[in-house]
């Protein structure tokens, strides 16, 4: 029995990354939700490094957006996030929700990569 939120999450975020592999050629995008701020990093498992990251923090939105915890602002990290695939070449990725629910900012992230031409 899951006790609470954090530990539901933490079981679904291992039952996820089970099935899914970042590789070089199509990276797993990896996101974390807080309660304020959005951040997104593309991750290639097998070398194990981080090839791109984006958030709601980062210098390029902070200006830009009154705050990180909208579904707004995630769409703007979505879109950032394909902006800095695509420089490196990369069209496709594996998605990794990471535990959270595939809705709102997440959704919203998600939608905004594919809107860009990132396909998963």
């Amino acid at each position: 029995m899951v006790k609470d939120r954090k530990s539901a999450r933490r079981r679904a975020r291992y039952r996820i990354r089970k099935r899914i592999h970042g590789s070089p050629e199509r990276p797993r995008v990896a996101v974390f939700r807080s309660l304020n701020h959005l951040y997104m990093q593309a991750i290639d498992d097998s070398s194990g490094t981080t090839l791109a990251c984006a958030s709601s923090l980062g210098p390029q939105l902070r200006k830009k957006l009154k705050g990180g915890g909208s579904v707004k602002a995630a769409s703007e990290v979505g879109a950032l996030m394909a902006k800095k695939l695509q420089e490196k070449g990369l069209e496709r990725i594996v998605f990794d929700r990471g535990g959270f629910i595939y809705h709102g900012r997440v959704k919203a992230a998600a939608e905004a990569m594919r809107k860009a031409g990132i396909s998963f």
